[in-house]
């Protein structure tokens, strides 16, 4: 995974003017571009296009300031059709405009072209099992919500808060597969995982196949096939994110499995009663490399 994501970086380095075929490139390193996509944002800290768009900005930085061609040539020549554009794309990472820039002299904001390096850690080791499993349902209450990487998401918790007791109960008495109990479950997510992008949040439960929806509840069908479940306890939901973050730059390089597309689940088992610490479970989709 690092020797691939290194390429990525590189192939974007010779493709910096053109329209990046990451598809193919994924392909050819024998990935998918789903868990290229994932694993880059994870690692880097930042999205594949985030870091395309200040590489592209920091190169043109350099074409600004020398003053050799006008604007609308620099802007052409990085793949933009207008000044107008350009400019936007290029004060939205150095914070002043080209022509502000070419006067100046700055301010300039580069982006150093990453590279990926192994840090050997693992001194906690991964509480870890991969498990396959048949199709089945998640049903509950669902709702559309942006992806926040750090600390309680408020939108969540206030779509579960608005949900009477006897509502959890109900979705409980439901379930009658793994995962169980209550599950918190993430689907339709930025494979970039763009903090701030929008997923499908579904408080809810498993249930078979041939088990009956009820109507008022919303469902996702989730394909027959492998999960890497990891368990975490502790302060929460800071151990839970801790692991999630884990699993990109721990877990899958050591490990041969790559995510596929499909909803992240996580399965409470205990809780404190304040939600200050619990032990949890998160399964992830994942397939052989």
């Amino acid at each position: 995974m690092i020797s691939a994501l290194n390429r990525l970086v590189d192939y974007v380095e010779e493709h910096l003017t053109e329209e990046l075929d990451v598809q193919g490139l994924a392909r050819a390193l024998g990935t998918t571009e789903y868990h290229l996509r994932r694993m880059f944002s994870s690692l880097a800290g930042m999205p594949l296009s985030e870091y395309v768009r200040r590489r592209r900005m920091t190169v043109a930085a350099a074409d600004v300031v020398r003053g050799g061609d006008g604007l609308l040539s620099i802007a052409v020549r990085h793949g933009y059709g207008s000044t107008e554009a350009f400019g936007r794309a290029f004060r939205a990472v150095h914070g002043a405009g080209p022509g502000d820039v070419r006067r100046d002299g700055g301010p300039l904001r580069t982006q150093p072209q990453l590279r990926f390096r192994l840090t050997v850690e693992g001194s906690t080791p991964m509480d870890t099992r991969v498990v396959d499993r048949p199709a089945f349902r998640l049903v509950g209450h669902a709702a559309r919500v942006p992806l926040i990487h750090q600390g309680v998401n408020p939108h969540i918790q206030q779509h579960v808060a608005a949900l009477p007791h006897t509502e959890h109960l109900r979705l409980k008495a439901l379930g009658d597969t793994e995962p169980g109990g209550l599950l918190q479950v993430s689907d339709d997510l930025d494979p970039d995982a763009t903090e701030g992008s929008e997923l499908t949040y579904l408080h809810g439960v498993a249930i078979a196949t041939d088990t009956p929806v009820p109507d008022d509840l919303d469902a996702i069908e989730v394909q027959a096939g492998t999960w890497a479940v990891f368990r975490t306890t502790g302060p929460h939901p800071q151990a839970l994110q801790t692991t999630w973050a884990a699993t990109a730059t721990e877990w899958f390089p050591a490990n041969p499995w790559r995510l596929r597309p499909g909803p992240s689940i996580v399965a409470v088992l205990e809780r404190a009663d304040d939600f200050s610490t619990a032990t949890c479970e998160l399964w992830l989709p994942v397939e052989p490399t």
